[in-house]
């Protein structure tokens, strides 16, 4: 009983470990004279995406690569379809061309790699891991990201100051945010780990189904918050680089991190796989079908009905996939 209470307190405290980290970074960052818009493009993406990093990491020091793989897969198909899915549906949402055209693809890029090198056993016939060779592959493509990042901010103010609130706290609150937001990720990675573990056991599920569906929404809810809220303050295209951007670091810098700790076995779930790169392009196409360069409603019901169905056919997808 103890280690269904800790499982979901550890979610909890991934989540508000997040905000207190991301609060606290943003109010330091303000004090320093950093620009909202480089704020936005660092501080708060890694900060939604902390909790993914936490669950990983505990999830590689603990051996259980099927917790990882799950956690980063249902996360990022969870920002497209729920997540975009929920927002497009409380309002249409207009996407700038340098999204279209950059960000979008390069999120389909990551997918790409990511299917690529944990299925190169059907091309070379190898044992079906992924080393930490490939951790590093990832990184590489992280930094060039990170570069593309910081040019844009040099490049194209956005305009940031409505999502991010200038806070007036004493230096001893930006260190009680900074300082318990680090705990509470630590101890909720650690918790939501053990607690994923114990109730895959009791329930007769494997790890991945459970990050999959239950930890990776939980996890998911810190760009889900961020999402909506730019959605409200009419910054609507933020919500996608927001989504977008989180499944780049969630690959990229997230699994090539995981990767670089413990080499892992790639579960057979080349389903799953499919549907985020699918999820993905499938984004970019709807940008020009009906009115141009805008997410509209009912592509986020659509969206939003595809999570659904993913969701309830978790357990049906990972059997078919042991067919590949």
């Amino acid at each position: 009983m103890m280690e269904y209470f800790l499982f979901f307190v550890g979610i909890f405290l991934l989540i508000q470990g997040a905000k207190w980290l991301v609060d606290g970074s943003v109010i330091l960052a303000k004090k320093l004279g950093v620009s909202s818009l480089v704020i936005g493009l660092t501080v708060v993406a890694f900060g939604t995406s902390l909790p993914e990093l936490f669950v990983n990491i505990f999830a590689a020091i603990k051996g259980t690569t099927d917790i990882s793989f799950g956690n980063i897969i249902g996360s990022n198909i969870a920002n497209i379809l729920l997540i975009l899915g929920l927002s497009a549906m409380f309002s249409p949402i207009k996407v700038k061309r340098n999204t279209i055209w950059k960000e979008i693809p390069f999120s389909f890029l990551a997918a790409l790699i990511f299917f690529v090198l944990a299925h190169k056993n059907i091309f070379d016939g190898t044992d079906g891991m992924m080393y930490r060779s490939d951790g590093l592959v990832f990184i590489g493509f992280f930094i060039i990201f990170l570069y593309y990042v910081f040019e844009l901010a040099k490049r194209e103010p956005l305009g940031q100051d409505k999502l991010v609130v200038a806070h007036k706290h004493l230096d001893l609150t930006v260190l009680f945010f900074i300082v318990g937001g680090l705990f509470a990720l630590f101890y909720g990675g650690r918790w939501t780990v053990q607690g994923a573990v114990f109730f895959a056991k009791q329930v007769g599920l494997s790890e991945y189904i459970i990050s999959s569906t239950i930890i990776a929404v939980g996890t998911s809810l810190p760009e889900l918050v961020t999402s909506f809220i730019a959605v409200r303050k009419a910054e609507s295209d933020l919500a996608v680089g927001n989504a977008v951007g989180s499944n780049i670091f969630n690959i990229f810098f997230i699994m090539g991190l995981t990767l670089i700790i413990s080499p892992a076995k790639v579960p057979k779930v080349m389903f799953d796989f499919l549907t985020l790169g699918i999820a993905t392009f499938s984004l970019f196409l709807f940008m020009f079908i009906g009115k141009k360069h805008q997410l509209k409603k009912w592509q986020g019901c659509l969206f939003v009905l595809l999570s659904g169905g993913k969701a309830n056919s978790s357990k049906l997808c990972l059997r078919f996939s042991y067919l590949f």
